[in-house]
Parts: structure tokens; sequence; C-alpha cells
């Protein structure tokens, strides 16, 4: 035999092989189609729902999904599809096969964020959801085995809940489930009714849940917060019990002095504010009602509080100046809000004053530990070459894409075009 065609016919076996070992999914059939052979065969099925921009979806599919016992596990018990809830004119026909029944789905599951996941029993009820990318195959397997048991799928956990089940233990369980299905909104409620049933409320566990279960002053873990800072930065995190409680006391008391009738509208994805910015805010009369609130903090809270407002406003000079002023660290502090007040400058000004003092706070971002943060460091390199300095920004780009050590399209693609001194915003 031609030792070419050999060659050929072993690299093709090679591949074959290589393609057979992750999850298989299904090509050219419809929702309707997936359902009724899942019922036929008595299968659960999984859908891995992602979108064309999605990073995180990405990785899933090229890291997680080939792996041969994640693909051993997923053939065995599952019926698999690939979902794309986006649409782009580089669409397959699979794809495009789709449209109407992913529609479908994001509106019937109120699918946000992605990659989501989503688990069906044979009868095509949904039993269990993750959303979020998983690091590890042997994690992501194991989050996928809470699907097959009825004991810890998540919507029946869930279910047991809406029927009055409050148990501390059971209320654990449904928290830690609600927290790996990454259900954001429902985590405050299940955690704060599980504290409830708690004496003691500085136990490492619990000091973990409050930092994030907490989000209002009424919840069981907000005088904590305020009593027993200390304790909760040494499990927390330095400052961040006063991250939670300025973030409390801006909603509760200080949004309704900035803003007619002003509502927070969170998703647990994002959030926003509305209602009316009031043009003639007293701040002496804010800090007065802070301090009667929360005594000492008064100053503090209005530095945390003026960069949203003249964000809201659009005064670009009192914006810098109140984001100059939350840059020292008043306490409260949150460095991936001074990261957000940089990269929102990048995103919304061609002022290279401004562009460049963006960069000072960005950069200051990058210390203490966070000097690969490959967010920060993005903001960084992308402020620094938008206000001019091409090369450090270029510079600091090839370092996010080193310490990043995967290969990745997207960055490649904008490295390439910030060598070419292309407008990359």
């Amino acid at each position: 035999m031609n030792k070419v065609l050999i060659i050929a016919l072993l690299l093709l076996s090679t591949t074959l092989q290589a393609a057979e070992k992750g999850i298989k999914f299904e090509k050219g059939l419809t929702w309707a189609q997936i359902k009724a052979k899942a019922k036929k065969e008595n299968k659960y099925v999984f859908v891995d729902g992602f979108t064309s921009w999605c990073e995180p979806c990405k990785m899933m599919a090229n890291e997680i999904f080939p792996q041969q016992k994640v693909g051993d596990f997923f053939n065995k018990n599952f019926i698999n599809v690939s979902v794309q809830f986006d649409q782009t004119k580089n669409d397959n026909a699979d794809v495009r096969l789709f449209y109407k029944d992913a529609k479908y789905l994001a509106s019937t599951y109120k699918i946000a964020a992605y990659p989501t996941f989503l688990f069906f029993n044979p009868s095509g009820e949904l039993v269990h959801t993750v959303v979020g990318g998983t690091a590890k195959a042997d994690d992501f397997i194991a989050k996928a085995k809470s699907a097959l048991d009825p004991a810890t799928q998540y919507t029946h956990l869930k279910k047991q809940f809406e029927q009055g089940k409050r148990d501390a233990a059971f209320l654990l369980t449904l928290t830690h489930s609600a927290q790996q299905t990454g259900d954001i909104n429902f985590i405050p409620v299940v955690a704060n009714a599980y504290l409830r049933t708690q004496k003691d409320l500085l136990t490492e566990e619990n000091i973990k849940l409050i930092t994030v279960a907490t989000k209002k002053s009424t919840d069981p873990g907000f005088a904590v917060l305020l009593r027993d800072a200390d304790k909760v930065d040494m499990v927390a995190g330095k400052g961040q019990s006063a991250i939670v409680v300025n973030n409390i006391a801006f909603d509760e008391l200080i949004l309704p002095l900035l803003r007619k009738d002003g509502k927070k509208v969170d998703n647990g994805f994002m959030y926003y504010y509305t209602g009316d910015i009031i043009t003639d805010v007293n701040w002496d009369a804010v800090k007065s009602k802070i301090e009667a609130r929360y005594p000492g903090r008064g100053n503090d809270m209005i530095v945390c509080a003026k960069p949203a407002y003249y964000q809201w406003t659009g005064d670009k000079p009192q914006f810098i100046a109140a984001v100059n002023a939350y840059a020292a660290r008043p306490s409260g502090f949150d460095i991936n809000m001074l990261n957000s007040y940089a990269w929102s400058l990048y995103l919304d000004s061609d002022n290279q004053d401004y562009l460049k003092t963006a960069a000072d706070w960005s950069k200051s971002t990058l210390t203490g530990g966070n000097e690969e943060n490959l967010n920060y460091l993005n903001t960084y390199s992308c402020l620094l070459y938008k206000a001019g300095e091409k090369e450090a920004g270029i510079a600091a780009f090839e370092k996010l894409i080193k310490i990043n050590g995967k290969e990745n399209e997207a960055l490649n693609k904008q490295l390439d075009q910030m060598k070419k001194g292309e407008k990359i915003w």
C-alpha cells in the first residue's frame, strides 16, 4: 500500500478515535425529536446551552467535553444536545434548525447566563440546572451525577422548599445545590432561611454564607457584619464586611436621596438603578442621615457613593474627582468597582487626560495579589492603548495572553489589531 495513503489512514484513524472520546452530541434533530428519543430509550437529556461569543462555553467545548471520562459518563447516561442560543450569519444547518427550539428553551427556562446546562428526565421534565463553566472534568461529572438522583435533583429539592420543608440539614443541602447550579436569585433566599436556624452565626461556613446572602439590613447576618466585622473579614477577606454593609446602606438609605423613587433592579447577574436623578443633592444632609444610622461611617460611605452618582449625571470632572477619592480606598472600598469605573471611561471617553487617569486607577488594581488578574489586566492594557501609550498597552496585553496560557482566538485577534495600530473599542 502507498506509504502516503497509509499515513493518511493512520491520521484519520487517530482523529476519529479522538473525536469518539468525548461527548457525542445529537445532530439534525428537533427538540421534540430529542425528547421522543429520550423517552424511547429511557434516558435523561443533557443540554449544553452556549452562545458563539461566550469564552467559558468555548473552554467547556474545547477542554472538558472532549475528555474520555466525560464522554464515557455522558454518553452512557444522557441523550446529549448542544444548543446555540444566539444567532449569527455563520450558523450551520444544525444551529439554524434549532433556532425556534432555542428561543423556546431560553424563554421557558429563563436562561440568562452562559454556559447554562439543563438536565431533563426521560419524560422531558427539567430536573436539574448548572450555570457556569467548570474547570475540572471530575467536578463537572459530579454536578451531572446530581441530575440523575431524585434525592439531589435541584428542581426536586426546590419544590420541597416551596412546599414548606425547613429543617436545617435540608436547607444547607439546598443552599449548596443552589450555589452549584448558579441560581443567583434564590441563593440569598434559602441561605438566609438556613442562617435563621443557626444559634452560632460565626462558624466559618456561616460567615461565608452571610457574605453572599446578606442583601438587606433585615437579613440575619447583617448584625454580624456590623458587630463582628473583624471575625467576618478573617474568613471572607479584609474589608468584605464593610463592602456588604456599604452596598446595603447605599440601596436602602442613600439611593432615595440621589434618585426620586429610586429602586435597584437586580436579576442576580447584573443590576441597575431607576428613578429620576436628583440634581441638587445636599451631601451634608446625606452624611447626617448616614451618621444617624451608621455612626462613624458617614465620610467613607459618601466617598463610596459619589462615583456612582456622578457616573449617572455624566459629569466627567466630578466623576474623575470622586473616583480619585474612592481610589484612596475608604472603608467599604471594592476593587471590582474601581475596575468598573476605569472600564467605563475606556468605553465612553476619548479624552487623553481622563484615560491616563483611569489607567492609573487600573494600575492600582494590579497589586496585592491581583498582579495576574486577567480582568484587571485587560482594563489596564486597553486604557494604555487608547490613551496613546500603545507599546505599554501591547506589552500588558501580551502579558495577559501569556498568563491565560490557552489558545484564544479573540485575544490573539485583538493583539494583532493593536500591533497594527487599529481601533479596538
